[in-house]
């Protein structure tokens, strides 16, 4: 009903007598007079006396609310210093912003009455706020109106119109939370964005002309839809459909519509989250962008559900039956389609019109806020704006810790979970994030590191990711299984009014300068993996679809994590052959941790105790030395430092990089994943961040070397099995077949009793043999050598017969006893006397197996033609490299 009033007073220049009736569009009327004495002017206006009460109680609180810590800076010499609305009016005239930020705490301070009156009917007294605001600039500021006034205004007096903004409500309300009874009400309500429309103008107030008499019209306001005068002013006109709408006198403003959706932290279990359009206008819009957390303060409104109506392949319009018409009256069935609508049909829903978008993490509005810029990048005045003075001494607290500031940080991080100091100091570093970059040729060089972690079952993993995502002001849960490419990326939606295409934000997106937790990782489809290449490197987001030709910004961290493919961790094989990952994705995250479960007593015993204090004592079992909230502001605060490399460290860093990749070329193909230019990149990224976190301007030597120490353990060693080169038993095995099936007449018994006869001569031989050093029998009674001091062999005589062939143009070896004097030669250093026989035998068995399998290296016997090669025979064959060798490991 207020709304109805409201509308009556704005539009009071519009009058539509009841006793008219319309004209018929095909056969018009001839001109009559109106009856004797008529009058428009003589119809008694409404008028709201409580609305004239509300304008005059705040132009008096915009005159004279003072407050010396005011954020608001006069450009020029001027009397209202100290007055922060005055201040703001003032500088309407240096800018093109034409909307007032008040600050509704202000108003219940200083007016309890007037802040009652617009908190229960705002929408109500919108109109008398902006007259109010319109008023104080008439009065004090007369030259406002004159600033970026129209030149086609429909009359002389300037046409600049004012709007006011509240923020610093007190009440902030859910999606879920919003119900008819706060319509028309100031309320704040909180989401996230997830698709935005572009700007669009929406005519506010609309000048139309008569196309009978050329009646002009002017400021017929528009009421959420096209709205016509109901009838032409003149006396002598009856016209009332024939209107033409002048645009050059009509007034547009800035229009955008917003989808918002509840902020998973707030969707009840086992409910699916709720949705809500946000209308803005003027200087708000173009404030959100998809995937921010953002608090809109205006009020809630009913509109026709336009989409319900609409069948495919057609569209609702607004039109008149003129079949079965008469020329005495109406039609049947008169005006149908939108103005047709009613109550019955439930054909309305739920908008909210906003006057103010403010992002969620901030509680201030500071003057990038007013000016509407991106506060991504903040400085650290901004942050101090933006905290409490007992934050503010918290955090100055924290960075006099100097040093020991870092593990306690590393201790405060997922307090509940108990141990894995690796993982927690990974994660910290990953909220903390490198520096962004950009090359000459304007290449962008990603400063967030990805992280993942792949372990055992019930080794907190997921827990990590939850608590990530409850601390980061912007962060994104979702899991592998149960998303696809689209879903993480941005899919190509339809408009449902307006039939059009646009783009709505996946995870990777909605996750824009934070962090998108991705659980079961390994269970995603290799399909869905790829999708993301581009966003975990490049950090944005191609799409062409459905004539949409659009890259999007995807400047978000991964944390995944990753179970392995048999339920546990085999340490026997590689990271890749544990998960299921391809190498393209496994290069760009920059660390990797593996959880294991282990038994050990003493680990188990504390773990259980951390576990069962948990449930006993709650929040007093976990002593963190710092609370969320202090984490919170001091990760915002050290992500205001943007450290730069320093040439000492920058040496180390080369430093470190070669000894990764030396490691690499020694573990020959050990290692976890190959070291590539990529975890140079990581190393340096992990670097900003640990310098970030002792809030330092520069890189050191020691940031460089704990990155060093983090990636090194992040590269698990592949455990082999031990390699048997002993096949004494095999021989003596071999002896006994062949004598058991000479003697002729025996039986299998006789025989199985032969191979037992001689088994104590078989041990007795393995008894007597001397075991080198590394070496062990296995319990089969074969002697093994560890895979590394295999390879170190295998390694050391290709190289050598790689040597000797690279050196003669025709193909040419070593023989066997050639070949082990050259390594013992080049072992001489670490070998005894009583050690040179045991070498020599495990250098002799290698050569057997290598020759045996035939990778490696190939013997070259003497024929019975072959004449001039003294020394060769069957024990002492020509050993050459294999032609199929790989060389790339020996250079």
């Amino acid at each position: 009903m207020n709304t109805m009033l409201d509308t009556q007073a704005l539009m009071s220049d519009i009058n539509t007598p009841s006793n008219m009736e319309l004209d018929d569009a095909a056969t018009p009327r001839p001109p009559q007079a109106r009856p004797t004495g008529f009058a428009p002017e003589s119809i008694q206006k409404f008028v709201d006396e409580t609305g004239l009460i509300v304008m005059q109680s705040f132009e008096t609180f915009l005159k004279t609310y003072k407050d010396e810590q005011s954020v608001y800076v006069s450009t020029s010499t001027s009397n209202w210093l100290g007055f922060p609305y005055m201040v703001q009016l003032e500088n309407f005239e240096y800018t093109a912003i034409d909307t007032i930020l008040v600050d509704f705490t202000h108003i219940e301070a200083s007016d309890a009455t007037l802040a009652l009156a617009i908190s229960d009917q705002y929408y109500r007294f919108l109109p008398f706020l902006r007259r109010a605001v319109h008023n104080v600039v008439v009065e004090c500021f007369p030259k406002v109106l004159q600033a970026n006034a129209s030149t086609l205004a429909p009359s002389l007096e300037p046409s600049r119109e004012f709007n006011v903004a509240f923020y610093g409500l007190s009440e902030l309300n859910k999606v879920r939370q919003l119900k008819t009874d706060k319509i028309g009400r100031l309320v704040s309500v909180s989401g996230t964005v997830t698709r935005t429309t572009e700007v669009r103008p929406e005519l506010t107030y609309a000048s139309f002309t008569c196309d009978e008499c050329g009646k002009i019209v002017n400021d017929v306001e528009q009421e959420f839809r096209y709205t016509e005068p109901t009838m032409c002013p003149t006396p002598t006109c009856y016209n009332r459909t024939h209107w033409t709408l002048n645009v050059e006198k009509s007034k547009f403003v800035d229009w955008q519509r917003i989808r918002i959706q509840e902020n998973a932290n707030e969707i009840p279990t086992g409910s699916m989250p709720r949705s809500l359009d946000v209308i803005v206008r003027n200087e708000m819009v173009e404030r959100a962008k998809a995937g921010d957390k953002c608090i809109f303060i205006g009020t809630l409104i009913v509109v026709p559900d336009v989409s319900a109506f609409r069948t495919p392949g057609t569209s609702v319009e607004t039109q008149r039956d003129t079949t079965s018409r008469t020329s005495d009256g109406l039609g049947k069935e008169g005006v149908t389609g939108l103005k047709a609508l009613g109550v019955r049909d439930l054909t309305y829903k739920l908008s909210f019109l906003a006057c103010m978008v403010q992002p969620a993490s901030q509680n201030k509005v500071n003057n990038a806020n007013l000016q509407g810029e991106d506060t991504g990048d903040e400085d650290q005045k901004d942050v101090y704006t933006d905290l409490s003075k007992e934050e503010i001494d918290t955090l100055q607290k924290m960075v006099r810790l100097g040093p020991r500031l870092y593990n306690k940080l590393v201790g405060s991080i997922a307090p509940s979970v108990f141990g894995h100091e690796t993982v927690k100091k990974g994660v910290l570093l990953q909220m903390l994030g490198g520096v962004h970059k950009v090359t000459p040729e304007g290449m962008h060089i990603r400063g967030d590191i990805n992280v993942c972690i792949v372990g055992d079952p019930s080794t907190s993993k997921s827990q990590f990711l939850k608590y990530v995502c409850n601390l980061m002001p912007r962060a994104v849960y979702t899991s592998g299984k149960a998303s696809s490419a689209a879903g993480l990326t941005a899919s190509v939606i339809k408009d449902e009014e307006t039939g059009e295409f646009s783009i709505e934000a996946g995870a990777l997106m909605l996750a824009d300068n934070g962090i998108c937790a991705i659980d079961e990782f390994d269970k995603m489809d290799i399909k869905d993996q790829v999708a993301i290449h581009e966003a975990m490197e490049q950090q944005t987001i191609s799409i062409a679809k459905a004539g949409i030709q659009a890259s999007l910004n995807a400047r978000t961290s991964i944390l995944a994590a990753a179970n392995p493919v048999s339920g546990r961790y085999n340490r026997k094989q590689t990271l890749r052959q544990n998960i299921n990952m391809s190498a393209p994705i496994m290069s760009r995250f920059d660390l990797f941790f593996v959880v294991l479960d282990e038994c050990n007593d003493i680990t188990d015993y504390n773990i259980g105790r951390h576990i069962i204090n948990n449930h006993r004592q709650k929040e007093d079992a976990i002593q963190a030395e710092f609370s969320t909230r202090d984490i919170q502001n001091y990760i915002r605060y050290a992500r205001t430092f943007k450290p730069k490399l320093q040439s000492e460290a920058a040496a180390k860093l080369a430093e470190c990089y070669r000894e990764l990749r030396q490691g690499d070329y020694q573990a020959i193909g050990r290692n976890s994943y190959r070291i590539t230019v990529r975890q140079l990149e990581s190393m340096v990224r992990l670097s900003e961040a640990i310098a970030r976190a002792h809030c330092s301007e520069e890189i050191t030597v020691a940031n460089v070397i704990e990155a060093h120490s983090l990636l090194q353990k992040s590269i698990i060693r592949v455990e082999e099995e031990d390699v048997n080169i002993d096949d004494t038993m095999d021989d003596q095995m071999d002896d006994v077949m062949t004598s058991a099936e000479a003697l002729r007449g025996m039986s299998l018994n006789e025989t199985d009793e032969s191979i037992q006869d001689h088994q104590p001569m078989v041990e007795s031989v393995l008894s007597q043999t001397q075991v080198p050093s590394g070496a062990f029998l296995t319990p089969s009674g074969k002697v093994s050598i560890p895979y590394e001091k295999f390879e170190e062999i295998k390694q050391m005589l290709a190289f050598r017969l790689h040597q000797i062939q690279e050196g003669s143009d025709e193909d040419a070896g070593l023989t066997q006893d050639e070949l082990i004097m050259w390594y013992l030669e080049q072992r001489e250093g670490s070998i005894s006397e009583e050690t040179l026989d045991f070498e020599m035998t495990v250098v002799k068995k290698v050569i057997k197996k290598l020759l045996k399998t035939g990778e490696t290296l190939i013997a070259i016997r003497q024929d019975q033609d072959d004449e001039g090669l003294e020394g060769l025979s069957e024990e002492n064959p020509i050993i050459m490299l294999h032609p199929n060798y790989i060389l790339e490991n020996l250079e």
